[in-house]
């Protein structure tokens, strides 16, 4: 019970559909650097959980996973950015924390399932598999974030609310007098919250002033096919100065603090060795598209293991991305991914999740 509603509303339905229920809050995160005051405090969601428990008569337990999550889902984003990738925390604090840690920590008092509020489903293939479908709500669907899960971790999870669309959730939250029915969708890094994301990496990332080199819309030097461009300095022109490259990630557009331009400037490369920012005028500035993306061999995780082939799937590469078709091949190598339509912001370090035309979530990998 993580103090939100999504998660209130489904202990109440397990609740209602005969489960024995245990409320178990966890707590992830100690340091409040970089993170943004009033933003739902971990206090805070503690209290709202601990009321939904008690409405609801169930039991409610309280544990800190702060140490597991900083190794294995703090360090590993601050080693990303530090390399130049973008990573997401919310794709690992799931497959490393939600579904194992935590997982682990309710075995002990005696579970048999995990349920989130997640808005996903879960099924059983005619030959076993489980299946992780999108939920029925389409602006709300989740799938995205839990697209590392493993079979093991699926057979131990319930998702009571993949049916349910958000206001309908909301709807039996008020019926029922809990707590968090009105309250505000977190936001943020997973059980961080809101940050100033420069501030929040400046805990272990050092400020380093650097260039910032505006490429032209007309440059001769492209995107590969599968893989980024790599632009250098004599492609453009310097245009202002940074903090460090490492702040910053292909397709952003706040935070350059460079004016006097018609349009926009949008971030096309970042370069932590040479510490330089690449960046293009406006949204339809080239260096911003690609026709496709590559993902090592070792970095591909299947969830459907028995259906391993290339083909054609519904691919995205973000969450809230609507489902772009693609084609995928395996190689010796790893897996590539080549879109119908050139996409934008294709960004090394984030995941890229791969549908069937059923909505079956049937693998991901971390782009290359």
């Amino acid at each position: 019970m993580s103090g939100g509603v999504d998660s209130s509303v489904a202990a109440y339905l397990l609740k209602k559909q005969g489960y024995q229920v245990i409320g178990l809050f966890m707590r992830n995160w100690h340091d409040t650097t970089g993170t943004l005051a009033g933003d739902c405090p971990w206090e805070d969601d503690r209290m709202f959980a601990e009321l939904v428990a008690k409405k609801l008569d169930i039991e409610f337990h309280y544990i800190d996973l702060s140490d597991e999550y900083n190794r294995r889902v703090v360090d590993y984003m601050f080693a990303e950015y530090e390399r130049g990738r973008t990573p997401n925390p919310d794709v690992l604090c799931n497959r490393e924390i939600k579904f194992d840690a935590f997982l682990k920590a309710a075995l002990k008092l005696g579970a048999d399932y995990v349920a989130t509020g997640h808005y996903c489903r879960k099924a059983i293939a005619e030959n076993g598999f489980f299946r992780l479908l999108a939920g029925l709500d389409k602006n709300k669907d989740q799938s995205y974030f839990l697209c590392q899960l493993s079979q093991q971790q699926l057979n131990m999870a319930l998702f009571p609310i993949g049916e349910l669309e958000k206001s309908q959730v909301r709807q039996i939250a008020a019926e029922q007098g809990l707590a968090t029915a009105a309250r505000k969708d977190s936001q943020g890094i997973c059980f961080v919250g809101k940050v100033d994301l420069p501030i929040f990496l400046q805990q272990k990332l050092r400020a380093v002033k650097g260039d910032i080199i505006e490429i032209p819309a007309d440059c001769p030097r492209r995107h590969g096919e599968f893989e980024a461009c790599k632009y250098s300095r004599e492609d453009g022109w310097k245009v202002g100065e940074h903090n460090g490259a490492h702040f910053f990630t292909v397709g952003q557009r706040k935070g350059l603090g460079v004016g006097g331009k018609v349009e926009p400037l949008f971030v096309l490369q970042t370069d932590t060795a040479e510490n330089i920012i690449y960046v293009g005028m406006g949204e339809s500035h080239p260096g911003l598209n690609r026709e496709g993306l590559f993902i090592a061999r070792n970095d591909v995780h299947w969830i459907r293991p028995d259906l391993q082939k290339g083909g054609r799937y519904m691919v995205r590469i973000r969450y809230r991305q609507p489902l772009q078709e693609a084609t995928l091949t395996i190689a010796d190598d790893g897996i590539f991914i080549r879109f119908d339509s050139p996409q934008r912001g294709i960004t090394c370090g984030q995941f890229a999740a791969w549908y069937s035309q059923d909505e079956e979530l049937i693998g991901s990998g971390v782009i290359s």
